[in-house]
């Protein structure tokens, strides 16, 4: 029987036991499912969902929401992908990344140097170190942890913390990400209200330790597009900033799920919304099934 998706399905005869236990099977299913959707989260395959966050100000445009896709670390693998991995002297859009390299879904690794390809602060995945340069900002992401049985899998860490330093990351993490923060745990907006605006991509972690891929065509300052997630209920308790203007963007797909966002708008840089296509870049944070969990 052909299900309409693509799958085949072959059916056997059942005994009423067997009967029985797929009955309750379903049933739970069929909560989950409508309580997932109560909740406005779309479940695209476990470990991941999808939800857009309406847009309350007011000075935005009708129709503008916000894109954020949760994804259980536990699951799901990150991964850096960048031409200082590959060799090439060129970029690609996040789409383009993860059709050449089989990620899920990508989005900004962070801003990049003039050179096109250095990211702005320290970045390190795995044994490949595109930047050994430490800066000023103050919000690292780790993830590949050297013990999985005592350490988040994925952690925003916030530099001024007592205690807390790039070396004692790396202790604990093979890879790390510095970018620009926008919350600090847990859970306080780094910015003050300003006139400048952009198209943002950012990356978070909720207070069950997921990971957050945040997108919004829609320009915000980033001291309200801070308030709009810290108001949204989804949890989050640190971001920081990946990307803004028409540079930003977020890729996915899911089966027969695509999604492709990318941004337009930047103060003193292109103040319109009129781009109509991703723009390549040199880094890529990814996404991937990891090979230890079942699928």
């Amino acid at each position: 029987m052909n299900t309409g998706y693509g799958n085949s399905v072959t059916f056997c005869p059942l005994t009423a036991g067997h009967r029985v236990v797929c009955f309750i099977v379903l049933v739970s299913l069929l909560s989950c499912l409508e309580a997932d959707s109560s909740s406005g989260w779309q479940l695209l395959s476990p470990g991941m969902e999808l939800k857009y966050l309406a847009v309350t100000q007011p000075k935005e445009t009708t129709g503008a929401r916000l894109t954020v896709l949760r994804i259980d670390p536990h699951l799901w693998e990150l991964e850096i992908m960048g031409t200082s991995r590959t060799g090439e002297t060129s970029g690609h859009t996040a789409r383009e990344w993860c059709e050449a390299h089989k990620l899920t879904a990508a989005i900004n690794a962070g801003m990049f140097k003039t050179d096109g390809k250095t990211h702005v602060g320290f970045m390190r995945f795995r044994e490949h170190l595109n930047n050994g340069r430490v800066n000023s900002y103050q919000s690292v992401a780790a993830f590949d942890a050297r013990d999985t049985g005592s350490l988040a899998p994925f952690r925003i860490f916030d530099l001024d913390r007592p205690g807390v330093t790039l070396l004692s990351i790396l202790k604990d993490y093979r890879s790390a990400v510095q970018n620009l923060r926008l919350i600090k745990r847990p859970g306080a907006n780094q910015w003050s209200q300003q006139d400048r605006m952009w198209s943002e991509a950012a990356l978070g972690e909720d207070s069950s330790g997921r990971v957050l891929f945040l997108f919004s065509r829609a320009p915000f300052s980033m001291h309200d597009f801070n308030q709009q997630l810290l108001s949204a209920g989804i949890g989050l308790v640190a971001a920081q900033h990946l990307e803004g203007g028409p540079e930003a963007q977020l890729y996915l797909r899911v089966g027969e799920m695509q999604l492709e966002s990318f941004g337009s708008y930047e103060t003193s840089f292109q103040e319109n919304n009129s781009n109509a296509k991703p723009w390549p870049i040199p880094n890529v944070l990814g996404v991937r099934p990891r090979s230890s969990a079942t699928r």
